[in-house]
């Protein structure tokens, strides 16, 4: 336009006026150093924030730049993440739904409240159910995070929520994880974890159970707060047609992004992967272990043929794992 009227003339249309408009275009021309470092800033948010499937916010963003031996202020990131609409996944209000415990099984006493909190990898082991909606119907999931890492250890999916469901979680973790003794074994009193099968299985392992208080979904608040964080980051931003299409997401988001990728807070903004191997080099191999290669029939064969050999010599009576007199500690 300015080809076929005055600058001073557009400034007066548009309420500029000419000084601000030259002083504009000679920064647009020979921009400050500053202004050259947010266009390279810029970039390299808009990389992570893309490598994190538009997941991050300015605080990961941050702790990611800083691991590239970048430092830049969290307000300075919010600002051009703002001038490039950009945003993380915003936590909303997640409503936890326990298991059904109306049922006449053994339930194990909360052992959680007790212990230190744990100084290596299989000490203590979180489980719950959660469920994904699909076009086909409901599809269930099951995991078991190790606390001290906060890595998913095992996983399994159903159409079916039965013990089946949970024994497809467990026997992937014994696989890959093998724990040594005075593992402890935290769950909700759902049947599934109270079921006698369920409980033979633990005490063939010579695993401690440990259980939330009735209708205290908090107790388990490790393993809820992975299920709201896989929520918000995957499941409620798509529409699955298949439990198939589910379960293929699923498998990606738990091993391919969560366990070996994402930045987590409580664990000074590292993935479960990178801590358990900057927390124990020697066990480098545990931590880089892709941990989903095994269905649920190949996991639970092969768990079986570990129990025949190493862990026969701890294996414990079912009325002695859900004992409220068993004592249990970490070594420091």
């Amino acid at each position: 336009m300015k080809t076929e009227h005055p600058i001073r003339f557009l400034c007066g249309c548009l309420d500029v006026s000419p000084s601000g408009y030259y002083d504009w275009k000679r920064r647009q021309e020979n921009p400050c150093p500053r202004a050259k470092t947010d266009q390279d800033l810029k970039a390299d948010i808009v990389r992570i924030h893309q490598e994190s499937r538009q997941t991050y916010g300015a605080p990961r963003i941050q702790a990611s730049l800083v691991q590239q031996g970048q430092r830049h202020g969290r307000n300075r990131i919010a600002r051009l993440m703002r001038e490039e609409k950009l945003c993380g996944r915003q936590r909303r209000r997640y409503r936890v739904r326990t298991t059904d415990s109306n049922h006449d099984n053994p339930v194990a006493p909360n052992r959680l409240a007790e212990l230190s909190p744990p100084s290596r990898p299989n000490q203590v082991w979180v489980a719950d159910i959660t469920y994904i909606e699909t076009a086909e119907g409901w599809l269930y999931l099951a995991g078991v995070l190790d606390l001290y890492s906060r890595r998913i250890v095992g996983w399994s999916m159903s159409p079916r929520i039965d013990t089946e469901l949970v024994l497809g979680a467990w026997h992937m973790a014994l696989l890959h994880r093998q724990p040594a003794e005075e593992l402890v074994f935290h769950s909700d009193r759902g049947v599934q974890y109270t079921s006698a099968e369920f409980r033979q299985h633990l005490a063939r392992a010579g695993v401690t159970a440990s259980m939330s208080r009735k209708a205290n979904c908090y107790d388990n608040a490790a393993m809820e707060s992975f299920w709201s964080t896989l929520k918000l980051e995957l499941v409620y931003r798509r529409k699955f047609i298949t439990r198939w299409q589910a379960e293929r997401e699923l498998f990606d988001y738990i091993e391919t992004f969560y366990n070996l990728r994402r930045l987590h807070s409580s664990l000074g903004y590292r993935s479960p992967g990178q801590f358990e191997r900057e927390q124990n080099p020697k066990n480098k191999s545990l931590a880089e272990h892709p941990g989903g290669a095994a269905g649920r029939q190949g996991g639970a064969q092969q768990s079986e043929q570990y129990l025949d050999g190493p862990a026969r010599s701890r294996t414990i009576a079912a009325q002695d794992l859900f004992s409220p007199t068993k004592q249990i500690s970490f070594p420091s």
